[in-house]
C-alpha cells in the first residue's frame, strides 16, 4: 500500500454502528414524539459526520484503517464518501422537517410514517458508510445489496401506484445488474486464487498486487459485468431504466438522495474494481469512455424534452454521472482526481437542484414546468440557488463544475481520448443551454395552465431555505476555492493508486 501506515482501529466499525444503531431508536421509538423521529436522525447524522470526519483526519495522515481482522477498512476514499453521505443526510433531514408536513400525497402522513421516513434515511446512510469499509469484495457486494433494500422503501413512501412502480422497477433492475457484479465477483476470485494466500483473495487492497497477472480474458469479461453490475447502480446508459421513475415517483428528499448520493455508490464500486484494471488493460478504457460518452449525450438530449422537472432532473443525473465514471476508468491520477472531484460537485449540485424543485413544489402544487411559472420576486431565495445550480450543472465559471470537467477533459486529453473531451465539452454546452432554458421558463414567464390557483408561489418556510442556501454556497465556493477539496481529493486518488502501485 505504499508509504501508507497501516493501524488498527473502531472508527471504520463505528460509523456504520452508530447511524444503524440511531435507526433501530427511530424505529422503536419515533412515534412517541417528534423529538425520537426529526432530532434523533439529525444527532445520529451528526454523529456519524463527526466520526467521519475523524476518519479522514487519519487518512489524511497517511493512514490506512482496519478492523475486524482486515475484513472492515477506511481510506481516503472511503473517508470521501462517508463525509460526503452524512453531510448530505444531514441537510435532507433539515430540509424534510417542514417539506413533509406540507407536501402530502397519497396515504396520510401520522406518526409512523413520519417515523418509517427518517428511520429508513438514517439506515441507508449506515448501509452506505458499510459499503465504504468493506475490504472483502464479497461484503461490499452484500452491503451494495442492502443501500438498494433501504433505498426501494424509500422511493415507495408515498403508496400510491406509480411510486410503488417504480419502487419495484428499482429493486428489480438493480438487483438483476448487481447480480452481474457478483459474476464478475467470482471471476476475479477464481483468476486471484493461484495468485494470493487463500485469506487474502477477496480483499480490495491486495488484488492491486495481482491485477496484471490474471489473465486478460478473464479480466476483460469480469470489468464488463463489473460495468453492468455497477453501472446499473449508477444509472449508466443503457442500465437506466429504472432511474428516472424513481428519481421522478420518490419524495423530494429521496430524490435528492437518489440522485446525490445513491447512484455515486455505484461509481464508487468501479472505482474500487475496474479502476485496478484500467491501467494495464487498455480495452477497459476505451469501453468505458465509449460508453460514458453515449450515456452523457442520451441522457441531456432526454433532459431537453422533458415537462417534467424532476424526470429532467434524473435524465441529467445520467448524463453527469457518466464523467464521474469516465475518469475513473482512465485509472490515471488526473482522471481519478477529476472523476472524484466531478463526483463531489454533482451530489452537490444535483442535490441542490432537487431541494430546489421541492420548493416549487412545495408553493406551487406542480412539478411540470409549464404549470410552475413562480415569479422571481416571490421566491427569490429558490430562483437564486436553482439559477446558482443550472450555471454550476452547465460548468460554467466560477462554479463548482467548471473545475472538475476541465480537469476530466485534460485527463482525456492525455489519455489520446480526445474525441471524448469533445463529446464531453458538447454535451456540457447543450446542459447549460437546457437549464437556461429551464429556469426562464420557471422564473420569468407565465405558467400556460395553473394546477392550483389558490397557492400563490410564496417563498418556502426557513429551513428549506437554509438547505439550499448551504448547497448553493458550497457550488460556488468550490468553484472560487477548488484548493479547498484537494486534501481529501488527493488523498482517496492516491490510496487507489497506492493499491496500484502494491503490484509493482
Amino acid at each position: 500500500m505504499g508509504n501508507l501506515i497501516e493501524v488498527t482501529s473502531t472508527l471504520p466499525i463505528l460509523v456504520f454502528v452508530v447511524p444503524v444503531g440511531f435507526a433501530a431508536l427511530i424505529f422503536a421509538l419515533g412515534r412517541v414524539h417528534t423529538i425520537f423521529r426529526e432530532w434523533l436522525a439529525l444527532l445520529g447524522l451528526v454523529i456519524t459526520l463527526a466520526i467521519s470526519l475523524a476518519i479522514a483526519g487519519q487518512t489524511l495522515d497517511g493512514k490506512l484503517l482496519f478492523a475486524w481482522n482486515r475484513n472492515l477498512y477506511a481510506d481516503g476514499l472511503s473517508a470521501l464518501m462517508e463525509v460526503l453521505g452524512s453531510g448530505i443526510g444531514i441537510i435532507i433531514v433539515i430540509y424534510s422537517i417542514r417539506y413533509l408536513t406540507h407536501h402530502q400525497i397519497g396515504m396520510p402522513l401520522n406518526k409512523w410514517r413520519h417515523t418509517y421516513f427518517y428511520g429508513l434515511l438514517v439506515l441507508f446512510i449506515g448501509t452506505l458508510n458499510w459499503v465504504c469499509i468493506s475490504n472483502s469484495l464479497i461484503f461490499m457486494w452484500v452491503s451494495m445489496e442492502a443501500t438498494t433494500l433501504s433505498a426501494a422503501f424509500l422511493v415507495t413512501f408515498y403508496w400510491q401506484r406509480q411510486s410503488i412502480e417504480a419502487g419495484y422497477k428499482y429493486l428489480l433492475l438493480v438487483s438483476v445488474g448487481v447480480t452481474l457484479a457478483l459474476l464478475g465477483c467470482v471471476l476475479i476470485y477464481a483468476a486471484a486464487i493461484p495468485l494470493l494466500p487463500s485469506e487474502n483473495v477477496l480483499f480490495l487492497t491486495e488484488l492491486g498486487k495481482v491485477a496484471k497477472l490474471m489473465p486478460e480474458s478473464v479480466v476483460l469479461i469480469a470489468c464488463a459485468m463489473f460495468v453492468a453490475g455497477f453501472g446499473t447502480k449508477a444509472g449508466l446508459i443503457p442500465f437506466h431504466a429504472w432511474l428516472p421513475d424513481a428519481h421522478a415517483e420518490a419524495p423530494v428528499p429521496v430524490s435528492a438522495l437518489l440522485s446525490g448520493v445513491v447512484i455515486t455508490i455505484g461509481a464508487y464500486a468501479l472505482a474500487r474494481t475496474v479502476t485496478i484494471f484500467a491501467p494495464y488493460y487498455p480495452a477497459v478504457v476505451l469501453f468505458i469512455a465509449i460508453l460514458a460518452s453515449i450515456s452523457m449525450v442520451i441522457g441531456i438530449v432526454m433532459a431537453l424534452v422533458q415537462d417534467d422537472l424532476k424526470r429532467l432532473l434524473a435524465y441529467s443525473s445520467i448524463s453527469q454521472i457518466a464523467y464521474v465514471i469516465e475518469g475513473l476508468g482512465l485509472g490515471t491520477y488526473l482522471g481519478i482526481y477529476g472523476g472524484l472531484f466531478h463526483l463531489v460537485n454533482h451530489t452537490l449540485v444535483k442535490s441542490l437542484l432537487f431541494l430546489c424543485a421541492g420548493a416549487l413544489m412545495y408553493a406551487t402544487g406542480s412539478r411540470k414546468i409549464s404549470e410552475l411559472g413562480v415569479a422571481f420576486k416571490k421566491m427569490p431565495v429558490t430562483a437564486f440557488c436553482f439559477f446558482v445550480g443550472a450555471l454550476a450543472i452547465g460548468g460554467l465559471p466560477p462554479f463548482n463544475c467548471f473545475m472538475s470537467k476541465l480537469t476530466l477533459f485534460i485527463a482525456l486529453t492525455e489519455r489520446e481520448l480526445l474525441w471524448a473531451a469533445i463529446i464531453g465539452a458538447g454535451t456540457g454546452m447543450v446542459t447549460v443551454a437546457c437549464f437556461i432554458w429551464v429556469t426562464y421558463r420557471i422564473f420569468w414567464t407565465k405558467p400556460v395552465a395553473v394546477t392550483n390557483p389558490q397557492i400563490t408561489g410564496k417563498e418556502v418556510p426557513f429551513p428549506m431555505q437554509v438547505s439550499m442556501l448551504v448547497l448553493a454556497a458550497g457550488c460556488i465556493l468550490l468553484g472560487v476555492f477548488p484548493n479547498l477539496l484537494y486534501p481529501m481529493l488527493n488523498a482517496a486518488t492516491t490510496s487507489i493508486l497506492g493499491i496500484l502501485s502494491a503490484g509493482g
